[in-house]
């Protein structure tokens, strides 16, 4: 088991200077999974990470460019599953953002749960609006998902955690209401960190990985543990979800 924090959902593509985050991330000793949005930009990402170190580059189709890409992205997909350790950004995306390609996203969805690769790895999934037929789909595939950013109805959520589903938790949910009130529905064990930086802030900055030792206090907070503690809880829920304890 790795002793370092795991950002599991960072868009290290899209900051103006990714080597210098990268760089401070190694530093704070924290682990980054690099989502991205397309097979060609996951191939990108394998060329700009270094090939030694604490990052490593997840294959996505995000939803709302699957209208775009359609099933020849998950043709060209599934030519790069085989070597992605993670998998994501994918999944669903009805708010009035993707409403008018919701059929094309569930066809391009369904595609992408039946590869046989995304069942023996972890995959970072984008659910917003879309939370019901999400998680019924990733249940049904048995897939070893997290949700990203999760604001849904917590009765749905009740049902991914009855399906051994994780929920990763950045900044922005712990400012809010909601994301609060989920955490607080949630075992300490099925919760993981994410930053989805940079397009989340921290002292008035982009999030960047480097800030995860501030989340780890402020969910040792909201947990009543000393920081170590959360830190050794998060350590075991990063264990599993990958496959390494």
């Amino acid at each position: 088991m790795t002793d370092q924090l795991l950002d599991t959902h960072c868009h290290i593509d899209a900051y103006a200077n990714p080597s210098t985050v990268l760089a401070a991330a190694a530093a704070a000793e924290v682990q980054v999974v690099a989502v991205t949005n397309s097979p060609d930009d996951y191939r990108r990402m394998t060329t700009l990470l270094p090939r030694t170190g604490a990052a490593r580059a997840a294959l996505g189709l995000h939803p709302l460019h699957a209208h775009r890409l359609g099933m020849s992205g998950v043709l060209r997909f599934s030519r790069h599953a085989a070597t992605a350790a993670w998998i994501g950004e994918v999944g669903l995306d009805f708010s009035p953002a993707g409403r008018d390609t919701r059929d094309i996203q569930l066809q391009v969805f369904d595609a992408l749960l039946a590869l046989p690769q995304l069942r023996d790895r972890p995959v970072t999934v984008h659910t917003r609006g879309a939370d019901r037929i999400a998680v019924q789909r990733l249940t049904d595939a048995k897939i070893r998902a997290v949700l990203h950013w999760y604001t849904g109805p917590l009765g749905i959520a009740d049902d991914a955690l009855a399906a051994g589903l994780f929920f990763s938790i950045n900044p922005a949910m712990l400012r809010s209401v909601k994301g609060r009130t989920l955490l607080a529905r949630l075992p300490r064990d099925r919760v993981l960190c994410e930053t989805d930086g940079p397009y989340t802030r921290h002292d008035g900055q982009p999030s960047q990985p480097a800030d995860l030792p501030t989340l780890v206090g402020d969910l040792a907070e909201h947990w009543g543990l000393d920081n170590e503690q959360a830190r050794c809880q998060l350590l075991a829920n990063q264990s599993f979800i990958t496959g390494t304890k």
